[in-house]
């Protein structure tokens, strides 16, 4: 176990590196002078844009750039913002935790509607229980986030009161944005969980247990579900970075503080470190994530454990 750990560990980190490497690469090909963001056009001269860029190092070549980007990373200094001259990380790790709070709870909602939905999916085959799983999947994959958060401000909100439409203040201005990504996220769950159940379902073990005399429910959520998760962790240590990536439509269309909105205004007004700055630190949640998941395997199945 200890080895696959360090395996995961050690592609985690190249995993990191060229995820650096990669925003670094995009980011610097942008169209935009950032010099010009930060002075206005009309009245700065030739002279003041020159002099700016060479204070922000524009001038140097791309690899001596990156080079000493990569030492500040390393250093925990994701650079300023060229908009207010504010440090980077100390702004993301203050919005952080609304990201944070959202994306755990979304999660939660995902996993909770897409594994029980698709057990009783796979259970209940070609029955009136499997058709309404699936239609509920298909729906939350289909339906663009953006629509679907506008949908519910207008019924539990506008229409109702029940939950406020904007804000990041106490869990009530949770709720509804939560939903509207767990919802998303669990379109994907219940097809992995109901074919993973099926695959499972038909295997000789399960074949043997019921020829045994055992309870049908137990044989189903005992040992049938417990194999069947394998795949489904999968999907979720991925649903949890498409969900954090669906924060920045979220965060803005219920004007909620968080990275995603963080992003969303430094992609517009192209202040470029803030971009770079919270896509690798997201970088840096997806990959723990996934190695939380790589993890947890072994927790599960005795076999993934045997053979690390």
């Amino acid at each position: 176990m200890l080895k696959a750990v360090s395996v995961r560990l050690y592609t985690s980190l190249l995993v990191l590196v060229g995820t650096m490497v990669l925003v670094f690469c995009i980011v610097n090909v942008l169209p935009g002078d950032p010099a010009l963001l930060i002075l206005d056009p009309s009245s700065a001269t030739p002279e003041m844009i020159a002099n700016l860029r060479e204070q922000l190092g524009l001038n140097q070549p791309f690899y001596e750039r990156f080079g000493e980007y990569f030492l500040h990373v390393l250093q925990g200094d994701f650079g300023k913002s060229i908009v207010n001259s504010e440090p980077v990380l100390p702004k993301i790790v203050e919005h952080f935790p609304a990201t944070l709070a959202l994306t755990a709870l979304s999660s939660l909602i995902a996993v909770v509607i897409g594994v029980t939905l698709g057990v009783l999916s796979a259970i209940h085959r070609n029955r009136w229980i499997d058709i309404v799983a699936r239609m509920v999947g298909l729906f939350g994959i289909s339906m663009p986030t953006f629509w679907s958060g506008i949908l519910l401000i207008l019924i539990f909100s506008v229409q109702l009161g029940w939950f406020p439409a904007m804000g990041s203040d106490g869990f009530s201005t949770l709720v509804l944005p939560a939903i509207t990504l767990g919802f998303v996220g669990s379109g994907f769950i219940v097809r992995m969980v109901r074919n993973s159940m099926l695959e499972v379902i038909n295997e000789p073990f399960i074949v043997t247990l019921r020829a045994k005399g055992l309870p049908g429910r137990f044989i189903m959520y005992k040992h049938a579900l417990r194999n069947a998760l394998i795949p489904a962790l999968t999907m979720v240590g991925v649903i949890i970075g498409d969900l954090m990536a669906g924060t920045v439509v979220i965060e803005t269309v219920f004007s909620r503080q968080g990275i995603g909105r963080i992003i969303a205004d430094a992609i517009m007004a192209k202040d470029l470190p803030v971009v770079q700055g919270v896509i690798f630190f997201s970088a840096i949640v997806y990959i723990v994530v996934n190695l939380l998941v790589d993890i947890s395997y072994t927790l599960i199945d005795p076999r993934v454990r045997r053979t690390g």
